[in-house]
């Protein structure tokens, strides 16, 4: 079924003559239902489909099952993100959303602490041993303390990166791991 350009633009009237909206049950379709494709769907295999949809809280990862390079790839955007992602215009100074995001005073370097503790964490499901998430969590602590200094903090921020600092070593670390 194809709807001409003047459908598209101009909604048809109603058979009474005034607009009206839309005030279907499920069961008085129009047309047939297409997905991205252009394929059409029976309603009843979108009933089956609603039965069978839910959400189980707690049972598996909102990321979804990642293989471990997808998730050391995550690990590194995220703090590609937080520390070297932008470029200050007219120099080779490179920035975050961490120098950004610290500007808030107080709440906005709790942020970026936490989202750096999560990234440990995630280092620490990787295969870190307990010496080198040490070291990660005094790079976080080092960047969350300094990082509380109104102005100066956040210079810190931007010069120390903590989350590229905690990339390296994790690289290092499983580049030295056998591979399974």
């Amino acid at each position: 079924m194809i709807m001409s350009e003047d459908d598209i633009l101009a909604p048809r009237k109603s058979r009474t003559g005034s607009s009206s909206r839309a005030t279907f049950s499920r069961h008085e379709a129009r047309g047939p239902i297409i997905d991205q494709e252009g394929h059409e769907i029976r309603p009843e295999s979108l009933e089956e489909g609603f039965r069978e949809f839910r959400f189980e809280f707690g049972q598996a990862s909102p990321f979804g099952n990642l293989t471990r390079e997808q998730r050391i790839a995550r690990f590194e955007a995220i703090a590609k993100l937080l520390d070297v992602a932008f470029i200050l215009p007219g120099t080779n100074i490179r920035y975050g959303i961490d120098g950004l995001i610290g500007l808030i005073p107080v709440v906005g370097d709790i942020i970026t602490t936490a989202i750096s503790l999560w990234l440990v964490r995630e280092a620490r499901a990787l295969g870190a041993p307990w010496y080198l998430t040490a070291r990660m969590l005094g790079n976080v602590a080092v960047d969350g303390v300094v990082g509380l200094v109104p102005f100066a903090g956040d210079a810190f921020d931007v010069m120390f990166r903590a989350n590229m600092r905690n990339v390296r070593l994790l690289r290092r670390c499983l580049e030295k791991q056998p591979r399974m």
